[in-house]
């Protein structure tokens, strides 16, 4: 098995990535793996448009997979994206069918905006979507009237992915670059990474190149270098 180790010193100092190949990774609806974590939020979604309340919230951590779920959604409601700020027409085109408004506590909103889309969506029978990393009552709302309607959401959590879900995403994310490594060297990785499933995809993508670069298989030791760069340490005994 070819080892990071016998590569060639001088060419790691001054090596050429290649252009990042196109692939086909499956990010539909079919392709999704569920886990207890996110079955809460993947029925959410599946029950559309019988939803408990017209707005829903996901809440979750970075790399939670909630930008996954909400383009699912989007696709399959044909869902129209907005972004409640002060002149926007959101409320307008809320009121015309199903809106998302990603990253809520991360972009902002004017509160008077967001209060109106809501309404919107209540009067007019549709539907809104919403992710963030907080619940809605840690965004910065000043306006009672919102706070009100925030509260009537149904607000549906993501936690951070576990082992085996990690597991099966890195197994998943290799695949679609049509490659396919040991068990144990899913683990190993698993093991040191960051729990996060944008972690993932960058460790992932940073073997593919990096094994394409260098004219070697994905190892042990070349998944130390990527983890190591990318500032992750060796879990304690």
């Amino acid at each position: 098995m070819n080892d990071v180790k016998n590569a060639d010193p001088k060419r790691k100092a001054g090596e050429q990535l290649p252009l990042a190949f196109s692939h086909d990774a499956a990010s539909g609806r079919d392709d999704l793996l569920i886990s207890e974590r996110l079955a809460a939020a993947v029925s959410i979604v599946d029950a559309w448009p019988n939803w408990p309340s017209p707005v829903v919230v996901l809440a979750g951590p970075v790399g939670s997979g909630k930008s996954h779920l909400a383009g699912i959604w989007k696709e399959h409601s044909g869902a129209e994206v907005i972004h409640p700020k002060v002149g926007s027409d959101a409320a307008v085109t809320a009121a015309n069918g199903p809106v998302l408004f990603e990253d809520a506590d991360r972009l902002g909103f004017d509160d008077n905006t967001l209060f109106h889309v809501i309404n919107s969506v209540r009067e007019n029978g549709t539907s809104l979507l919403i992710t963030s990393r907080l619940w809605p009552m840690s965004w910065p709302v000043s306006l009672p009237d919102l706070r009100s309607r925030l509260k009537a959401a149904t607000v549906v959590e993501i936690g951070e992915p576990d082992e085996a879900l990690l597991s099966q995403v890195i197994v998943k994310l290799f695949a679609d670059r049509q490659l396919y490594i040991d068990d144990k060297l899913v683990l190993y990785i698993v093991n040191r990474m960051e729990r996060s499933l944008n972690a993932a995809q960058t460790i992932v993508e940073r073997l593919d190149r990096l094994a394409l670069s260098r004219g070697t298989k994905i190892t042990r030791t070349l998944a130390a270098e990527v983890l190591n760069e990318l500032g992750n340490s060796e879990p304690a005994d």
